[in-house]
């Protein structure tokens, strides 16, 4: 079976789908592995680190793309693409499905079977498939070192013989697994750390890392299977808002996570919030790119309202570049080795079983997935 990885397409994106280690492991299998040339440079691999895997290198990529029956990438292919992958190919990244529907219909046309990483179960045995929870994991990390970077303090307490430093307030929205490493992070940091999620049930998780949890009652809240908040009534957020607002007032770095799965986020932070903060603190968006948890946010980019400064980089464990690919590659090569045949050397799509159901979009020209239908 041959597997291809073609190069990433976009501006800034530094991270490999594939890295060198899971390319061994993938030739161990029995696969034929065949990488763009320059697949992994951003990340610091280069050319002949994968050679030296297995991997064929190849400058070619529309032939990649024609020959391979199974395409690995990180982020959606572009459209004009789908017309040069093999019929009945297997194409495996991001798919933002909810979103996407010219590309869902260009991949039915085409009879690819389609597989989103994003709507990978989130159950203990896809556990190590789950690149969400992956990249979040590095994400949550990488916000408070940017929010570290942009505040004009330092975040632990310091004692000096010129006096005592207090600690920085750090607020942190959200209490997911980009939340809660960023509240581990903030803390190891030496902050202060507060922290709110709607679902009750975080706030133990919130304690035994050393921080507080902001008690607010919303009425009845709760989660999906998936383990995704559930999204909270115009009134809920409104409660929500008044009473983070205080604590917004009093923080010196705020990071908000807040996303529901395939919607746009709750706007949490308004302006007038903002402008109670004081001037030099740091606010970091970590919904910038889907919609915003904070108003002023601007996708892509650090802006300045009211002399707060809001980060909305996105694209977040892009800035350790290195180990979100090892990391995306790992959750790749677990999913592939779950349905390998040994004996065939083969990918065997399962469509009965409970992983595949819940992540292939696309097959045989029919959208198969019964969430997206």
């Amino acid at each position: 079976m041959l597997i291809g990885v073609p190069k990433e397409l976009q501006a800034g994106e530094n991270r490999a789908p594939l890295v060198p280690f899971h390319v061994k492991k993938l030739v161990q299998l029995g696969a034929e592995v065949h990488v763009e040339s320059g697949v992994g440079a951003g990340s610091g691999f280069s050319d002949e680190e994968y050679e030296a895997a297995g991997a064929s290198v190849v400058v070619f990529r529309d032939n990649l793309l024609a020959h391979s029956d199974i395409i690995l990438r990180l982020r959606k292919p572009p459209i004009y693409e789908i017309g040069d992958l093999k019929p009945g190919s297997i194409h495996v990244s991001y798919l933002d499905p909810f979103n996407e529907n010219e590309l869902l219909e260009e991949l039915k046309r085409a009879t690819i079977t389609s597989i989103s990483m994003e709507m990978i179960p989130r159950t203990t045995r896809a556990q190590k498939m789950d690149a969400l929870s992956s990249q979040a994991n590095l994400a949550g990390y990488i916000t408070v070192i940017l929010a570290a970077e942009k505040l004009p303090r330092i975040l632990p307490m310091m004692m000096t013989p010129a006096g005592t430093i207090k600690p920085a307030n750090v607020f942190v929205i959200g209490v997911g697994v980009a939340g809660l490493q960023a509240i581990a992070t903030a803390k190891r940091l030496g902050a202060k750390v507060t922290a709110f999620d709607t679902r009750s049930e975080c706030a133990e998780q919130v304690k035994s890392l050393g921080s507080k949890f902001l008690e607010i009652d919303l009425g009845t809240t709760g989660q999906t299977k998936d383990g995704y908040a559930v999204e909270l009534s115009p009134e809920q957020i409104e409660i929500q808002r008044q009473a983070q607002k205080d604590q917004i007032a009093k923080s010196d770095v705020v990071i908000t996570t807040a996303q529901v799965f395939g919607r746009k986020p709750p706007v949490l932070v308004t302006r007038d919030m903002i402008a109670e903060m004081q001037p030099g603190s740091v606010i970091v968006d970590m919904a910038a790119e889907t919609g915003g948890n904070v108003e002023g946010s601007v996708p892509g980019e650090t802006v300045e309202v009211d002399g707060v400064t809001i980060v909305g980089d996105g694209n977040w464990s892009n800035f350790v570049a290195r180990d979100a690919s090892q990391m995306y590659s790992s959750n790749l090569f677990n999913l592939l080795e779950e349905f390998w045949d040994k004996e065939k050397k083969e990918f065997v799509l399962n469509l009965e079983d409970e992983i595949l159901k819940g992540c292939v979009i696309t097959h045989d020209g029919k959208t198969v997935n019964e969430r997206i239908k």
